[in-house]
C-alpha cells in the first residue's frame, strides 16, 4: 500500500510538472511568434518597440530580473513562515496541558519535524536570499546578478522542494478530498503517506528504519533545496567579485555579510547533500553508511552538525548585516568600528566550522576532542560580542529616531544578548551535560531564530517597504506589531529556558503536571506573537493597496545624514 501511494505521489507530481512545462512553452511560443525580422535582429510585429516585461503570470514565471526574483523569494519565505508558524501554534496548543488530549503523539512528532525543517530551509534562507537578490546589485552598482538565468533556476527549485518536504500533509488533505468521491480504497494510499516523525535533525537509526515513504520525499526535497541554495550562493559570490562598481574598502556591511554567508553555504550545503544521499541509499538500497556495522549513527551526527552549525551563522550573519546597515540610518552616525564589524563577520565565518561537536557533548566522544570544541565554541562568542558593542556604541549619543525599523533593530539586539549568553553556558561541557535535550536548548535557539533573525527581517521590510511598493505603511500598526512580537518572544522563550533549567526534556507531547503552568505561559506568549504577525500582515496588505503614495524618495530623511545610498538613488530615479 505504501509503495502504491509513493508511486502515485511521484506520478502525480511528474504529471503536474509536465503540464506546467507544456503550458509555459505554449505561452512563450505565443509571445514570441512573430515574422519579418528587422536588420537589427528585432521583429517587425508581435511587440511594440521597446516593450517591457510580459504581463500577468507569465512575467513572474519567466523573469530573470533580480528584483522580481528577490520578490519571489520573499513571497515564498512568507508562505513558509505562516505554514511553519501554524505548525508551531499547533505544537503549543498540545503543550497547553500535560496530557496528550488535542493531537496524538504521532501528529505531535510530525508537527515539530515539519516546523523545524520548514522554518530553517524554506523561511529563513529564502527571505535572506530575497533581500540579497533585490538589493545586492543596487548596493554594488551592478545591473543585475552575475548569472540571471541561473538565479531564476535557483528559485524555481524551491517550490517543488517545499512540496516534496511537506508532501505528507498534502497527501493527507488529498486523501480526504478523494475519499467521498472515489471511496476509502482509493483514498487509503494517500492516508498512508503521513508526515515524517524523525525530528528536524533526522537522526539515525530512527530515520533509517522508519518505513514511512514520505521520509524519502523529505530527503529528496531537502537535497533539492540544498542545490537551490548552493546555486544562489555561487551567484552572490560571482556578483560580488565581478559586477561591483565599488572598491572592497568602500563596500557596505550588508554586502560583506551576504558574501560571507555565500562562502559558508559553498562549504556546508554540499556536505549535507552528500549525507542525505547516503541516508537515502541506506533506506532504499541496503547500504550501511549509518548502520552499526558501517559508519554508525554517530557518523550522521558529525555530518549533519558540520553543516548544521555553520547553517546557524548562514542564517544569522545577513540579519546582523541588516542591523548594522539600518542602525546608522536612524542614529545619524556612521557605524562605529566598521572594519572591526567586517573582521568579526569573517571571523565568525571561519570559526563556525570548528564548533559542530558541541551538539554532541553527550554522545561519549573523546574528552580531549570535546575540550577543543568547547574552547572554539566559547571563542566564537567574542566576534559576536564585538558586533553588539559596536551597535550600542553607534547609538550612544546619536540622534536616535525610534521609527519601526529602528525599534526592531533594538529588539533584535536585546533578544540576541539573551540568546547569546544562554548559548555560552551550553558551550561549557559540564553545563551542557545537564541541560542537553531540555527546553533550555529550545529557548536559547529560538531567541536567535525567532529573535534576532526575524526582528532584523521585519526591520528591513519596514525600512524598504516604500521602495518595494511606492507606498508608506501605517506607522502605528508597525509599532503595535513590534511590541506584540517583542513581548511575545520574551515571554515564550524565557519561559522555555526556565523549564529547561527545571529539567523538562524537549520533544515530548506529554510531561509531568508540575511543568504545566510555565508551559501555559509559553503558549500565551506564542499567541501574542501570532497576534503581532496578523497585525503585520494586515498592515502590509492594506498599505500595499491603500497606503499613502510616496512622492519623495527620501522617506527616512537619509540625505541629511549622508545615507542616501544606491538603492534609494535608484528609487528616486524611478519616481522621476
Amino acid at each position: 500500500m505504501n509503495l502504491f501511494g509513493e508511486a502515485a505521489a511521484g506520478a502525480g507530481l511528474g504529471i503536474a510538472l509536465v503540464a506546467v512545462a507544456l503550458w509555459l512553452s505554449r505561452s512563450i511560443d505565443e509571445q514570441t511568434k512573430v515574422s519579418n525580422p528587422k536588420p537589427d535582429g528585432g521583429y517587425a510585429t508581435g511587440f511594440e518597440s521597446g516593450y517591457g516585461k510580459p504581463a500577468g503570470l507569465v512575467r513572474w514565471i519567466t523573469t530573470v530580473d533580480h528584483k522580481d526574483i528577490g520578490a519571489l523569494y520573499l513571497l515564498l519565505g512568507a508562505v513558509a513562515f505562516f505554514w511553519g508558524g501554524t505548525d508551531a501554534m499547533m505544537i503549543r496548543t498540545e503543550l497547553f496541558t500535560s496530557q496528550v488530549d488535542v493531537w496524538n503523539a504521532e501528529t505531535y512528532n510530525g508537527l515539530f519535524t515539519m516546523h523545524g525543517v520548514t522554518m530553517l530551509f524554506f523561511f529563513a534562507t529564502p527571505v535572506l536570499f530575497g533581500f540579497a537578490n533585490y538589493f545586492l546589485p543596487l548596493l554594488l552598482g551592478a545591473d543585475d546578478m552575475a548569472f540571471p538565468r541561473l538565479n531564476a533556476i535557483g528559485f524555481w527549485l524551491l517550490p517543488p522542494a517545499l512540496l516534496l518536504v511537506r508532501f505528507g500533509l498534502i497527501s493527507d488533505v488529498g486523501g480526504h478530498i478523494i475519499q467521498p468521491v472515489l471511496g476509502q480504497a482509493a483514498a487509503q494510499p494517500f492516508f498512508e503517506l503521513k508526515p515524517p516523525e524523525t525530528g528536524w535533525t533526522i537522526y539515525t537509526p530512527l530515520s533509517a528504519e522508519q518505513p514511512n515513504p514520505t521520509i524519502n520525499l523529505m530527503l529528496l526535497g531537502l537535497h533539492l533545496s540544498g542545490v537551490s541554495t548552493t546555486i544562489g550562493a555561487i551567484n552572490i559570490i560571482a556578483t560580488t567579485f565581478t559586477q561591483r562598481e565599488v572598491e572592497w574598502a568602500e563596500m557596505d556591511i550588508l554586502s560583506w555579510t551576504f558574501l560571507t554567508q555565500a562562502g559558508l553555504i559553498l562549504f556546508a550545503f554540499p556536505l549535507l547533500g552528500s549525507a542525505l544521499i547516503m541516508l537515502l541509499l541506506d533506506r532504499n538500497f541496503g547500504t550501511t553508511f549509518f548502520a552499526v556495522e558501517g559508519g554508525g549513527p554517530i557518523l550522521w551526527q558529525h555530518l549533519f552538525w558540520f553543516f548544521g552549525h555553520p547553517e546557524v551563522y548562514i542564517l544569522v550573519l545577513p540579519p546582523m548585516g541588516l542591523v548594522s546597515l539600518i542602525i546608522p540610518r536612524f542614529t545619524g552616525r556612521r557605524l562605529f568600528g566598521f572594519k572591526f564589524v567586517v573582521y568579526s563577520t569573517l571571523a565568525i565565518g571561519v570559526l563556525s566550522f570548528g564548533v559542530w561537536a558541541h551538539h554532541m557533548f553527550t554522545t561519549g566522544i573523546d574528552p580531549r576532542i570535546r575540550a577543543s570544541f568547547m574552547a572554539i565554541s566559547l571563542a566564537i562568542a567574542v566576534p559576536s560580542a564585538v558586533k553588539v558593542f559596536n551597535w550600542i556604541s553607534t547609538m550612544w549619543n546619536g540622534n536616535v529616531r525610534l521609527e519601526a525599523p529602528m525599534l526592531f533593530c533594538v529588539g533584535s539586539i536585546a533578544t540576541f544578548i539573551i540568546g547569546g549568553v544562554t548559548g555560552i553556558f551550553l558551550a561549557s561541557i559540564p553545563v551542557d551535560l545537564v541541560l542537553h535535550d531540555t527546553y533550555y536548548v529550545v529557548g536559547h535557539f529560538h531567541l536567535i531564530i525567532m529573535g534576532l533573525i526575524p526582528f532584523a527581517m521585519f526591520a528591513a521590510v519596514y525600512y524598504w517597504f516604500p521602495l518595494f511598493t511606492g507606498r508608506m505603511f501605517n506607522k502605528t500598526l508597525a509599532r503595535i506589531h513590534f511590541w506584540l512580537t517583542f513581548i511575545g518572544v520574551t515571554i515564550t522563550f524565557n519561559a522555555l529556558i526556565v523549564l529547561g533549567m527545571l529539567g523538562l526534556p524537549r520533544r515530548y507531547a506529554e510531561y509531568f503536571p508540575r511543568f504545566e503552568p510555565l508551559q501555559q505561559v509559553a503558549t500565551v506568549g506564542a499567541v501574542i506573537i501570532a497576534l503581532g504577525t496578523m497585525v503585520w500582515m494586515w498592515n502590509m496588505l492594506q498599505s500595499y493597496r491603500k497606503g499613502p503614495i510616496v512622492t519623495d524618495a527620501d522617506v527616512w530623511n537619509l540625505k541629511e545624514y549622508g545615507f542616501f545610498t544606491g538603492e534609494w538613488q535608484w528609487f528616486e530615479k524611478r519616481l522621476k
